[in-house]
């Protein structure tokens, strides 16, 4: 694997994010929902970030970036929902198309269980993904998750995965 950096994302990563976006959009539409088109302008994705980072600050979000060797952003992970009251997270990732295949959303999916120990005292993560997205159902049984249910959202079947921590 190529070195890379994960790292919590910044107020000023909005023009690097966007192009990771749209690089990759019609990729990820294939295995996640589709954000709106208002999203895809640098002062979409500055408000996202913008968000993203109050909800960080309230601690109830935990944004990272993936970056390689370049300073390029190659994917994203979140925790996200973060419920200290409970004690857990859902888990998001979302690896560039290029990108995938060379272990970034395993080492992902660790660098979030790890976070949600130390930063947060985490006790439970939980991760949805469609039923057709393979990869991503694999790489959170490589992390330790185990599907917990799984159900049927409009077209889509969705599987829900849990991992105690």
């Amino acid at each position: 694997m190529k070195p890379v950096r994960i790292r919590t994302l910044q107020s000023t990563d909005a023009e690097a994010l966007l192009a990771f976006e749209l690089d990759n959009r019609e990729w990820f539409e294939r295995h996640i929902d589709a954000r709106g088109s208002a999203f895809y302008s640098v002062q979409g994705v500055t408000d996202h970030i913008d968000a993203y980072l109050a909800d960080f600050a309230a601690g109830t979000w935990h944004p990272f970036v993936i970056e390689d060797d370049g300073a390029n952003i190659v994917g994203r992970a979140n925790l996200k929902g973060i419920d200290m009251t409970v004690r857990s997270a859902e888990v998001g990732y979302r690896i560039a198309q290029n990108a995938c295949g060379q272990g970034l959303a395993t080492l992902a999916v660790k660098h979030l269980i790890q976070q949600a120990q130390v930063h947060w005292n985490l006790k439970q993560l939980v991760a949805t993904v469609y039923a057709g997205n393979i990869g991503s159902a694999k790489v959170l049984e490589r992390c330790g998750f185990l599907i917990e249910h799984a159900s049927r959202k409009g077209a889509e079947h969705e599987c829900r995965f849990g991992l105690s921590i």
